[in-house]
């Protein structure tokens, strides 16, 4: 049985923030929509694609899911204010994991990816992980896989789940690491 992945992708460079521009409306740059689609083949190629796809609705996280669409990461593209930035995604999550831990779950429930900000996706996936806030950060068009392992489930040799559930890190990458 495949256990339920979560992968937390940070959206890709965008434009400063300025007044009057609303931060909602702040777009990804060209060079930030360039980088972005290479890191999404690139992760692909790798096989980290998902079956589910949710972004924040900011322009930014938006236009970032519609280059994983586009690149095959994910077939399609779901839009949740709860990852919009100070939005609490727990709800989602939770009946995302309820759905996904069903034994009778189609393979299809058992890949998210959440598209959203910092620090709150860093702060989601040390939540997760039983982690001290701040420990983990990502990068512009970074990325976290994170994998639900059930507490009746062995642990591999020298690899414990988190106290917080069966989180474990699977990959942590910066960008350059995917396109060096």
């Amino acid at each position: 049985m495949a256990f339920p992945s979560l992968l937390l992708l940070r959206h890709g460079i965008a434009e400063e923030r300025s007044e009057p521009q609303n931060d909602a409306d702040r777009a990804l740059t060209a060079t930030g929509r360039r980088r972005t689609r290479a890191v999404l083949e690139r992760a692909v190629a790798l096989g980290l694609g998902v079956e589910r796809l949710i972004a924040s609705p900011l322009l930014r996280a938006r236009q970032t899911g519609e280059l994983a669409v586009a690149t095959g990461l994910a077939p399609s593209l779901e839009l949740a204010t709860a990852l919009a930035p100070g939005g609490d995604p727990g709800p989602l999550l939770r009946a995302w994991l309820q759905a996904a831990s069903n034994d009778d779950a189609p393979q299809a429930l058992r890949s998210l990816a959440l598209v959203g900000h910092e620090p709150d996706l860093s702060d989601l996936a040390a939540l997760l992980l039983a982690a001290p806030p701040g420990s983990l950060g990502l990068r512009k068009a970074g990325m976290a896989l994170l994998q639900w392992t059930p507490a009746t489930v062995e642990p591999e040799a020298g690899v414990q789940p988190a106290a917080a559930g069966g989180w474990q890190l699977r990959l942590l990458l910066a960008p350059r690491i995917l396109l060096g």
